[in-house]
């Protein structure tokens, strides 16, 4: 009995994992459409590459590895494994380069095969909410096959491609929290109006904490980040940043504004200021000039900047990820890449930029309620049109992945003999226009409708 009982659950298992998103659901989750469930499935896979990369550009991992006879080129000989393994390249920027890589590649073909899917009624549907267990294969073989890739043109050529794939995800980054900001400000203006008015303060409160903390850091960015006869180019950037975000701050509680937008707020801006703060933060921490860019060891020691070791180059193993800006980074992918799986809003300038519709994230309230002990499912909300564009939010995935590449490898740039990884100013200037075209976009959102007074932004 046992065994047969065995059986049944490897069967169920490999239905699930061969199957459609239904299958992925627990009895202790609750109903949820389709999209949600295989857009969380979808972004797991890129925290899956995430954590091995991670974990592959930890220290001492090269050393570790060495251990394990016969893996290691140069090691002790096992028939079939000798001087397979270049232990250099799957430690280090090196590993994070084709982790990332084999990601790029999977979300891009999945990308191309997605393109003008109208309805879960398009065989490519299924493809796209099922079969599971192949698309892990898939991504697996792409995996080792990218650590096969010699060392050398691929190094530098690919960090381009991360450059500019970064740059376009900062700017989805920014989108996604203009629509986390303006959902929170309409959802808790409801609740007010519907009861307490707690809500109201609450608002005031984070608003006036975002601002705050945008205002503080901005100061010991002028304390920290620049010297009296040295760092122009921070102070311009400092100097800039907040002028514009007073700028966009005042602009969002004009009247006219408010007429045309009543969702727009302080609070929206808050949050925006306190993104650009951040983005100025870490365009300084890339100024190879280290009188100007002290580490967090310095600061929290308080130790003189002069005493920075004049090279900015360091070994692929010693690439440090773990410092404040790569973790605040982290956070904020992490943060972005959930809620674009199970964002619904009501903005149709984000929505018309994201390319999807106004849905519900759960189908609990949709659907009558599930008994107890009954198996939880999903609900397909696409058999009349797609909620969200599948091809665009596999592209989505494509650039975080090359954000993931280039946050954890400190937007280092690979030397000429490709050994060493070195910080440059073009890193600097990317994350800093990002900053400028983030804030440009936000304002845009707020003025679009008196603009374009013959369109409808309701």
């Amino acid at each position: 009995m046992g065994a047969c009982m065995a059986l049944c659950s490897l069967a169920s298992c490999a239905s699930c994992l061969c199957g459609s998103a239904p299958c992925l659901l627990s009895s202790c989750c609750p109903s949820a459409f389709n999209s949600t469930i295989t857009r969380l499935a979808f972004s797991f896979f890129l925290l899956l590459g995430t954590v091995v990369s991670i974990i592959m550009i930890l220290p001492g991992m090269e050393t570790q590895l060495q251990k394990i006879p016969g893996f290691c080129q140069g090691g002790t000989v096992i028939p079939g494994i000798e001087g397979k393994v270049n232990c250099e390249v799957i430690v280090g920027y090196k590993s994070v380069y084709r982790m990332c890589f084999a990601l790029v590649c999977f979300f891009f073909l999945f990308s191309i095969i997605m393109i003008r899917v109208r309805s879960s009624k398009d065989p490519r549907a299924a493809i796209q909410n099922g079969f599971w267990f192949f698309k892990f294969l898939i991504l697996i073989g792409i995996t080792v096959g990218a650590f096969f890739i010699p060392d050398g043109t691929f190094n530098t050529v690919w960090f381009y491609f991360g450059v500019v794939g970064s740059f376009i995800f900062i700017l989805i980054q920014l989108v996604l929290l203009v629509d986390f900001a303006h959902t929170w400000n309409q959802k808790w203006v409801e609740n007010a109006e519907d009861g307490s008015r707690c809500w109201y303060a609450a608002l005031l409160g984070f608003t006036v904490v975002h601002y705050a903390c945008a205002f503080t850091v901005m100061v010991l960015f002028y304390v920290f980040y620049t010297q009296p006869d040295d760092c122009t180019e921070h102070k311009v950037f400092i100097s800039l940043n907040f002028i514009f975000c007073i700028i966009v701050s005042v602009v969002s509680i004009l009247p006219k504004v408010q007429e045309a937008q009543p969702s727009s707020g302080l609070l929206q801006s808050s949050l925006i200021s306190l993104y650009t703060m951040y983005l100025t933060w870490s365009a300084m921490t890339n100024n190879p000039n280290r009188k100007c860019n002290p580490s967090l060891l310095q600061l929290v020691t308080n130790s003189p900047s002069t005493t920075a070791a004049p090279s900015t180059t360091v070994p692929p193993g010693q690439v440090q990820w773990w410092d404040a800006q790569g973790i605040v980074g982290l956070v904020i992918f992490l943060f972005c890449t959930l809620y674009a799986s199970i964002r619904s809003s009501n903005n149709s300038q984000v929505n018309r930029l994201m390319q999807t519709e106004e849905v519900q994230g759960l189908a609990s309230d949709a659907e009558e309620p599930v008994a107890e002990g009954e198996a939880r499912h999903t609900v397909d909300n696409e058999e009349d049109g797609v909620t969200y564009s599948y091809s665009f939010f596999h592209f989505c995935l494509l650039l975080a992945s090359l954000y993931i590449m280039m946050t954890l490898t400190n937007w280092y740039q690979p030397n000429s003999d490709y050994q060493a990884m070195q910080s440059t100013m073009p890193a600097v200037w990317v994350k800093i226009s990002s900053s400028w075209l983030a804030l440009a976009l936000y304002l845009w959102t707020l003025v679009a409708p008196l603009i374009l007074s013959d369109r409808d932004f309701s």
